[in-house]
């Protein structure tokens, strides 16, 4: 029997992050073995609002690339697929574009928030950029998709793609499986800063990249309180750990569960430090990272690899895309000939 089939991916606008892995990462490399894979670095999503930066995008897909591998996805399993090389993403997000009710798209709440973004920062909005959510359900289901792991954000996102996937199987024929979530881990990881988004121009992430130093760094200047209510001026005050980032962290990935609760306990009890806190927070970051680090430098030393990765995941999604769009067009009809 076949295995059931992953489409989830990101769009190529920087290094990927701590929350990337505890959010999606971690899930990605769990299932390699158990469904058909495909990663996707939607770089026609990148360009709906980055078009002034193609160097960062182009950089960014090898950086991307590196941190699957670097993380452990293997290429002979997974399918690494780059969105433009397949021009069947973009014909079946215009055939979608007819299907999708424009007051439903309107509704769309990752969508309104991020054009509330843009419009604060008085970026101009690109139709691409508005119906970027139709690109992101075409890539979902052009390859036949069954589950999506993605982090809690973009669940709202694979409600909206299963709605769409059931209309054009009421109108056209059982074409498409109707995919679903799964949520990682850690469903959300806020920034160093305390807010809930995590982004290179706010600066308060930790990239699976960094060195030693620069989390060192980074974890020093971390928030202990996000709701400022609970100041804490000595390491003898009773401390909040549930607003507390820097447990956050080390709940998701210090793997000395005893420890993690005896620095809760007697940080609650006003018997540690913050410094000590975020000291044992850095090494157990560090640890975390070492080996991928180390993945990432033998990679980064041999660059043809990391484009035949490429090459080759994204030749096998082309196969299956093309399959999947002539089993649309006759669905749909629009075969004339």
């Amino acid at each position: 029997m076949p295995k059931q089939r992953i489409l989830t991916g990101t769009r190529p606008t920087g290094s990927l992050h701590l929350g990337h892995y505890a959010g999606a990462l971690e899930n990605w490399v769990r299932l390699q073995d158990e469904y058909e894979c495909f990663f996707l670095i939607a770089d026609y999503q990148a360009l709906s609002d980055h078009l002034g930066e193609i160097e960062r995008i182009r950089e960014s897909v090898i950086e991307v690339t590196l941190d699957w591998l670097a993380v452990g996805l293997d290429p002979h399993r997974s399918a690494f697929v780059i969105q433009s090389y397949i021009p069947e993403h973009a014909e079946l997000t215009m055939l979608l574009s007819m299907l999708v009710p424009l007051n439903r798209h309107q509704r769309n709440p990752t969508l309104k928030a991020e054009m509330a973004q843009l419009e604060e920062e008085n970026a101009e909005l690109s139709l691409g950029f508005f119906n970027y959510p139709a690109s992101q359900i075409a890539d979902i289901i052009l390859p036949k998709a069954h589950l999506v792991p993605v982090g809690e954000d973009q669940a709202p996102h694979i409600e909206y793609t299963r709605q769409i996937a059931r209309r054009f199987n009421r109108a056209y024929g059982e074409v498409f499986p109707i995919p679903r979530a799964l949520i990682g881990r850690v469903p959300r990881l806020v920034g160093l800063d305390g807010k809930a988004k995590m982004s290179k121009s706010l600066d308060n992430a930790i990239y699976l990249s960094d060195g030693a130093g620069t989390v060192e760094r980074k974890v020093k200047r971390m928030v202990t309180d996000i709701t400022g209510t609970h100041p804490r001026l000595r390491p003898t005050d009773p401390g909040v750990v549930e607003y507390n980032p820097v447990f956050e962290y080390h709940d998701a990935f210090n793997p000395d569960a005893a420890e993690v609760a005896d620095l809760k306990e007697r940080y609650r009890a006003g018997r540690v430090s913050d410094s000590e806190v975020k000291e044992r927070l850095i090494k157990a970051l560090n640890d975390f990272l070492d080996p991928i680090r180390e993945r990432r430098a033998a990679y980064a030393a041999r660059p043809d690899d990391v484009r035949a990765a490429l090459l080759d995941g994204t030749g096998r999604a082309r196969r299956t895309a093309e399959q999947t769009m002539q089993e649309v067009r006759e669905a749909m009809r629009i075969i004339y000939t």
